[in-house]
């Protein structure tokens, strides 16, 4: 029979599966709601695919580093998807108002709106390490 040092082994590893099992049954639950079509037939990503794609040509390269600069904080493993989350609103933004080009103030307004609450903290010092003047654009910080 289990008893002793073995026996709270097994149940440690037990608990520890079914935590990591959690965990990214969680993430994998989260990235299939995204992909869920919306009234409008398209998901979230969809749509943030469709405005990457339509503004790819609008973007400078001195723009494409700043994002690069901004998303830097992010760890490595979530990067691809915080640059593309953020390039998507920025292209959004760009695609609504007709631009012909991407400006800074079109990257500084997506990184704000894409970026979660919780981390205004670290992008305003972010801005702030860019000198950015963050003061026009107070009204995008949700309340």
């Amino acid at each position: 029979m289990l008893n002793g040092w073995f026996l709270w082994f097994i149940l440690f590893w037990v608990v520890t599966m079914i935590g990591l099992l959690a965990i990214g049954g969680f993430f994998m639950f989260r990235k299939f709601l995204k992909r869920m079509p919306k009234e409008d037939g398209m998901s979230e990503l969809d749509w943030q695919d469709y405005y990457i794609k339509k503004t790819k040509h609008l973007w400078p390269t001195d723009l494409k580093l700043l994002l690069e600069e901004l998303v830097e904080p992010v760890p490595e493993l979530f990067r691809d998807i915080a640059r593309q989350k953020i390039a998507g609103k920025i292209g959004e933004l760009a695609y609504n108002e007709k631009a012909k080009k991407i400006t800074k103030d079109h990257v500084i307004k997506g990184y704000i709106i894409a970026t979660p609450k919780r981390d205004h903290k670290f992008l305003v010092k972010k801005l702030n390490e860019q000198n950015i003047d963050i003061t026009p654009y107070k009204q995008y910080f949700p309340q």
